[in-house]
């Protein structure tokens, strides 16, 4: 490929590198120059512009994009259309997300011009979501690289994503004197939490006395007729012979591993019975945020499965963020870290009041207000946008594609909000001390209010509740830290977390942000009065 400044006359079929202006002519980068806009160009008084051309033995950026992803061997995901030299691959299936790592490495090593970049191996995807993304970076590259990339690729799976494919799990817990009822209780919702975000059930629960014959009987009674068994002791192991890895033994199974270089989770008991994972969790486990059992149950229930050396190469990258509520903290300094936040915007409603149109797909200045919300979050700088979809999911995420964000399904959604909000929270990553609920349908809200929310609740030490206001009434959103995400799974229905808020638990910061924090658009007349436009719904 020739690249450099051209003469107006030998420009004709080169490739423009840059954008240009010329009087009324507004010519995008990569536009191929047609003898009109040469004329145009030079009736504006330009002489040369920068420009590419293409060799002999060289292909284009589209194509080469494009050649190289069919190249590609991959499963559950399919390739968006090549645009500017990219091709976006996303997630056909809710699960995990597997890359050979040595073939994209060795990819990306053929030459810089041809280039993958991917998400990390085993992060949670759900329908919808970007996985990858191919891109070529000059206007053309000779073809022979797309040829060693494609011999490179020959015969491997570059990348897929393994399928949550519905996993039955029956849940064991102990007890002893000293365990309340209400801990028990906490465990089994947040056990059916996690299950039901990896698109599973909790189908049975047993609890017995905290003994190697009793839990060794409960094992046998619930592997029969589950896919994974997930055993709490009522009391942390401490060695091979101690109850919980004892009664899978006696039960009939095999202990393959016990302990895991994962901090939260380093008490996990990894075992099998006739061919069914028996999985002795760790007391972090009981709580909602990450820890190293999750990367267990997650593989397990895609069906990727768990042996001793997975789990020992788990240690890099095994120091996650502490659990409040730790008996004896890794490290009791306080963080001096800034503070992260994730926001989560809730799409999952049904517009019950739009006359069968989903409110969410109206446009605004020719932008659908779901994307346009999803704009805001991102321009606010959240350490992670979740988008939680439900109805009319499938033509959402569509609306959705080629922004840098998690798609979570709330399959639960005509059940209320409490479930969307229990969605979220379920993708919250590890590193975030709180999430901002965002409402969807609110489109005058600025990622300036946003940012405002989260500078307040940076400045109180990311341990408060922050509530955006209207002349001193309560509007939306609302920032919740993450000592508050368990009593999120205590709601159901369609209620919202007001009551957790104003319960007096933790402090509340109220931000006024004007009208934009009561301004929604749940009727016709209310989104026509905001400026929005409705689709008309398919008869």
């Amino acid at each position: 490929m020739i690249f450099g400044e051209t003469r107006l006359e030998d420009a004709i079929g080169t490739i423009l590198a840059h954008s240009t202006h010329a009087g009324a002519l507004k010519l995008k980068k990569g536009h191929v120059l047609s003898p009109g806009d040469i004329v145009q160009l030079q009736s504006a008084g330009l002489t040369h512009v920068i420009a590419a051309r293409l060799e002999s033995g060289d292909i284009e950026e589209n194509a080469a994009a494009d050649q190289i992803t069919k190249a590609l061997e991959m499963f559950n995901v399919r390739a968006g259309a090549a645009s500017t030299g990219r091709v976006n691959c996303y997630a056909e299936k809710p699960g995990l997300f597997r890359v050979d790592a040595a073939l994209v490495n060795a990819i990306n090593a053929v030459d810089p011009a041809a280039t993958i970049a991917t998400l990390e191996p085993f992060e949670r995807v759900e329908p919808g979501q970007m996985v990858a993304t191919i891109k070529i970076i000059p206007f053309a590259i000779p073809v022979e690289i797309v040829g060693r990339i494609a011999s490179l690729a020959r015969g491997r799976t570059a990348l897929g994503v393994h399928e949550f494919a519905g996993a039955r799990i029956g849940l064991a817990q102990t007890t002893l004197p000293s365990v309340k009822a209400n801990v028990l209780d906490k465990t089994r919702r947040v056990i059916e939490a996690r299950v039901a975000g990896n698109h599973g059930e909790v189908t049975a629960e047993r609890r017995m006395a905290h003994s190697e014959n009793a839990l060794a009987e409960a094992i046998r009674e619930l592997h029969g007729s589950n896919d994974i068994v997930i055993a709490f002791g009522a009391s942390a192991v401490v060695d091979a012979g101690d109850v919980v890895p004892a009664a899978i033994r006696k039960a009939g199974g095999i202990v393959h591993h016990l302990g895991m270089p994962v901090d939260p989770g380093n008490l996990l008991v990894l075992g099998e019975l006739d061919g069914k994972p028996v999985i002795g969790a760790p007391g972090c486990a009981r709580s909602p945020k990450e820890n190293g059992f999750d990367w267990v149950l997650d593989r397990l229930m895609a069906g990727v499965p768990v042996k001793p050396k997975d789990v020992i190469g788990m240690g890099v990258g095994g120091l996650l963020m502490e659990i409040p509520s730790r008996p004896q903290p890794r490290d009791p300094r306080p963080s001096s870290s800034r503070s992260d936040v994730a926001i989560a915007v809730l799409a999952a409603g049904q517009s019950t009041r739009m006359n069968g149109s989903n409110k969410l797909l109206a446009t605004f200045g020719g932008t659908s207000l779901i994307r346009r919300s999803t704009l805001t979050a991102i321009r606010a700088g959240g350490h992670q946008v979740i988008v939680v979809l439900g109805h009319m999911a499938q033509e959402c995420s569509a609306a959705l594609e080629g922004l840098n964000v998690v798609i979570a399904i709330n399959r639960d959604y005509a059940s209320g909000l409490a479930s969307s909000l229990q969605t979220a929270i379920k993708h919250v990553p590890a590193s975030a001390d709180g999430v901002m609920m965002l409402l969807a349908d609110m489109p005058a809200l600025s990622s300036a209010h946003i940012d405002t929310m989260i500078t307040r609740f940076r400045e109180a030490g990311a341990q408060s509740i922050v509530r955006a206001t209207f002349n001193g009434k309560r509007g939306n959103p609302v920032l919740l830290p993450r000592q508050l995400f368990d009593e999120v799974f205590t709601l159901a229905g369609d209620v919202g977390a007001r009551h957790l808020i104003e319960r007096g638990d933790f402090p509340l910061i109220d931000v006024e942000l004007g009208e934009a924090a009561a301004i929604d658009v749940d009727t016709p007349d209310m989104l026509n009065r905001a400026g929005g436009t409705l689709a008309v719904p398919n008869v």
